[in-house]
């Protein structure tokens, strides 16, 4: 980000390609809807893009990026004023090479009661798993970044991880 911040523009092209699956992840998940995860991420290029000239590199970049990110998804719920809870994650459209249809079938069902486990979270604790799981930031970062304390955050993260494997637990097995 200084190299973009001081000129470089292939820097920021860079910064994109690393960052951008993971965030639009983050989002996707965060914001449940494919679409308002669309509109957040391009939100948030957006202010990285009108920051370039005032970045200055308090933490680290991703920290920067994720914050930036939190606060886009918050000023987008305030403009729509309405959050639904119906999801339209899409579910990877690519066989992984050689995956049989029973694995892509039970990968499917895995990554469908995840989301529906996710969706059960208080968004304080599914924050801070999506932003531990999907940007791999650590308590610090995250501490910073939803404006609490780390033992704070690491407890959403206990709570998180246990609320998911119990969800995931209870998923009785399909024969």
């Amino acid at each position: 980000m200084l190299r973009y911040r001081d000129g470089d523009v292939a820097a920021f092209e860079v910064l994109y390609r690393r960052h951008k699956d993971p965030l639009f992840r983050y989002l996707l998940r965060l914001c449940r809807h494919r679409a308002a995860a669309e509109d957040v991420f391009q939100d948030v290029w957006g202010k990285i893009i009108k920051s370039r000239d005032n970045y200055r590199p308090t933490a680290k970049f991703t920290t920067f990026l994720y914050h930036v990110a939190r606060n886009c998804f918050i000023d987008y719920i305030r403009r729509n004023k309405r959050h639904g809870d119906t999801a339209d994650i899409e579910p990877d459209s690519q066989p992984h090479g050689a995956d049989c249809p029973e694995t892509l079938v039970e990968k499917s069902l895995a990554r469908r009661r995840l989301d529906a486990a996710l969706k059960s979270l208080p968004e304080e604790q599914r924050d801070v798993f999506l932003l531990h799981e999907e940007a791999g930031l650590s308590l610090d970062d995250i501490a910073m970044i939803t404006d609490c304390k780390r033992e704070t955050a690491k407890s959403r993260l206990r709570y998180a991880v246990g609320k998911l494997r119990a969800a995931l637990d209870d998923t009785p097995e399909t024969a």
